[in-house]
Order: structure tokens, then sequence, then C-alpha cells
């Protein structure tokens, strides 16, 4: 069983390590870098298409990753 988990947890580790890497940056482009932190702030952009697919991906995979190492621990 331990071993089951263990493998369960680095494979949902490597995808998580690739759906994170697979997104965009808050801040893409020069405007970006010029507006700084502003735009975050009191700017009200949505995520739409993919954006929103690897939030939700990352979301799950990020509490998957923490029940898997919490039953490893418990194990």
């Amino acid at each position: 069983m331990h071993t089951l988990f263990l493998t369960l947890l680095i494979i949902v580790s490597l995808a998580l390590i690739v759906i994170v890497l697979l997104q965009s940056g808050k801040s893409a482009g020069l405007s970006g870098a010029i507006s700084g932190g502003a735009e975050q702030l009191f700017g009200k952009q949505k995520a739409r298409g993919m954006d929103l697919v690897l939030h939700r991906i990352t979301i799950v995979l990020a509490v998957l990753f923490f029940i898997l190492a919490l039953a490893i621990v418990k194990i």
C-alpha cells in the first residue's frame, strides 16, 4: 500500500510541476513590467479558456498531493 501511494505521489508531483510551468505569468510582456502590481490589485481580469483549465487542474493536483503526502505519513 505504501508503494502504491508513493508511486501516485511521484506521478502527481511531476504532473503538478508540468502544469505550473505551462501556465502563463500574470504580468506577461513589457506592459506588465511597467504597471507592476497595480493592475493585479485594481484590475478585474478573469481567467478564460486554457488559463482557467490549467488553474483548476493545478488546484486539483495540489489537493491530491497533500492528501497523498498525509496518507504516506499515516502509513
